[in-house]
């Protein structure tokens, strides 16, 4: 690294981009496809760093909602009524067409089996894997045990430009790996040292936010956005000078999945990161979630008629606590949502069973109890889009699943 002088703000910056929650991050964002022979697709995004669903989701129908987060509903732009008791985020507005035509949807109160750690690498691990703990989970993901259970699939070939796999789709299957113009890379150096920075220091967590505003063109002082890519290799990053050192858009990551599954592609996996909201939530939440509507939008208009025949998940590792901090966000918590897209999607409705919100219903007495599995909500889907046998589903892909329970998901 160069000689020069840095502020503990720059150097809190730049340590961030490797530490705070590298499990969260949104500057590691690869894009993994997978060709078969079905007509319909399935797009999966995980969203990095533990989704607030009872914000992105607001219960407002529940009596005890407004008191748990009066400190964060006051002053702050009212959702958008779904149906009388949920509220959608106002960030997501630019959904609420798909919403009026049934092509997005909700599951709230879900969660893995993942319990009490509440560590965003464990929990993404479990998203990943699809079993019910680490111990099961070896090192394989549960859409790559779904192409295994298909006869005659291959990989999609598409360009390799970061080295991070993704677990969801890791495994004996042959898949194909793309990043978009720019990746940013965690050399075997970088990612111990992501292991050894604490996650909740709040001075580290500041800075990643404000490494987070980079991805969105605004928020980090100018002589870090311009020292970045000089300081990339000597922290184990890797990055390509073809956007002027700043991370490609999720419409390039979605547009390019779009483009794939116009072809061979079937199946297509991508993460978004800046879920992480211990400090000051509306602030985070509102960019992250502007992300997750672009990438559906850019889904929905790049696939055009295709979109009739595709399905789309946004699942998160864990929710967040049901009170705020006392720093206006909220900590690491349990039960959460997820949101469901696409033409083949039978939306329009917030799935799954409400558990309440007083003391005594809550998980621990401060987290949303979960009352679905993520994975049967994904099995399900893969069961109605693929025509996947039940007991593949609940035996090989999702390891002593029961779905038996699981809603209609699909026209």
């Amino acid at each position: 690294m160069s000689q020069k002088n840095w502020s503990r703000r720059s150097v809190l910056s730049a340590a961030t981009l490797l530490g705070c929650s590298a499990a969260a991050s949104p500057l590691i964002t690869p894009i993994t496809l997978a060709s078969a022979p079905w007509d319909h697709r399935l797009v999966v995004i995980i969203l990095r760093g533990g989704m607030d669903g009872l914000d992105v989701l607001r219960p407002v129908g529940d009596p005890h909602y407004a008191g748990l987060r009066a400190g964060m509903l006051q002053g702050a732009q009212p959702g958008l009524d779904l149906d009388g008791f949920y509220h959608m985020h106002p960030a997501l507005a630019p959904l609420m067409p798909l919403w009026r035509r049934q092509q997005l949807g909700f599951v709230h109160a879900v969660s893995t089996p993942y319990r009490n750690k509440r560590s965003h690498f464990d929990g993404q691990d479990l998203l990943e894997a699809g079993t019910a703990d680490l111990a099961r989970g070896g090192r394989d993901g549960w859409l790559n045990r779904m192409l295994q259970a298909e006869q005659g699939l291959s990989g999609q070939t598409a360009f390799a430009v970061g080295h991070e796999n993704m677990l969801l789709l890791r495994g004996a299957a042959e898949v194909a790996n793309w990043s978009p113009d720019t990746a940013l890379a965690l050399s075997p150096q970088g990612t111990r040292l992501a292991e050894l920075v604490m996650h909740d220091d709040p001075a580290f967590h500041d800075a990643f936010m404000e490494a987070q505003a980079l991805i969105t063109g605004g928020g980090m002082e100018q002589g870090m956005a311009h020292d970045l890519p000089e300081m990339a290799p000597d922290m184990g990053m890797v990055m390509d000078s073809q956007t002027n050192g700043r991370p490609a858009g999720i419409k390039a990551i979605a547009g390019f999945a779009a483009e794939r599954l116009l072809q061979d592609t079937r199946i297509a996996a991508f993460s978004i990161g800046g879920w992480d909201t211990h400090r000051n939530q509306a602030r985070g939440l509102n960019s992250a979630l502007d992300q997750l509507a672009q990438a559906i939008l850019s889904l929905y208009t790049g696939l055009g008629a295709t979109w009739q025949k595709t399905a789309v998940l946004a699942v998160t590792e864990f929710g967040r606590t049901a009170r705020i901090n006392g720093t206006k966000g909220t900590d690491h918590g349990t039960g959460g949502a997820m949101l469901l897209a696409g033409g083949a999607l039978r939306g329009g409705k917030v799935y799954g069973q409400w558990p309440g919100l007083s003391e005594a219903d809550l998980f621990d007495r401060r987290d949303l109890m979960p009352t679905g599995d993520v994975r049967a909500y994904a099995g399900r889907i893969m069961r109605d889009l693929f025509g996947l046998n039940r007991a593949v589903i609940e035996g090989s892909i999702f390891p002593g699943l029961d779905m038996s329970d699981t809603p209609d998901l699909l026209l």
